[in-house]
């Protein structure tokens, strides 16, 4: 599974819209979009609060488990 298919998976799992999301990150819906699309990547910079929103490690987003969600966010 790709970065942007676990992104919108776990952003779905969490109840969390587009809007409401990238609100949280401080970045425009259509930025979230892109990612979730594969059109872009989000900075390395935010995989850390990504996984800290999602409560999962950032090992999870590039896992083809999504058993891997430790929460373990090194």
């Amino acid at each position: 599974m790709a970065f942007g298919e676990r992104l919108q998976e776990v952003r779905r799992r969490a109840g969390l819209t587009q809007e409401q999301f990238a609100a949280e990150l401080n970045v425009s819906r259509q930025a979230v979009s892109k990612w979730e699309n594969e059109q872009s990547c989000p900075d390395i910079l935010m995989l850390p609060l990504l996984a800290e929103i999602f409560e999962i490690s950032i090992g999870t987003f590039f896992s083809s488990d999504m058993s891997d969600n430790s929460g373990d966010t090194e």
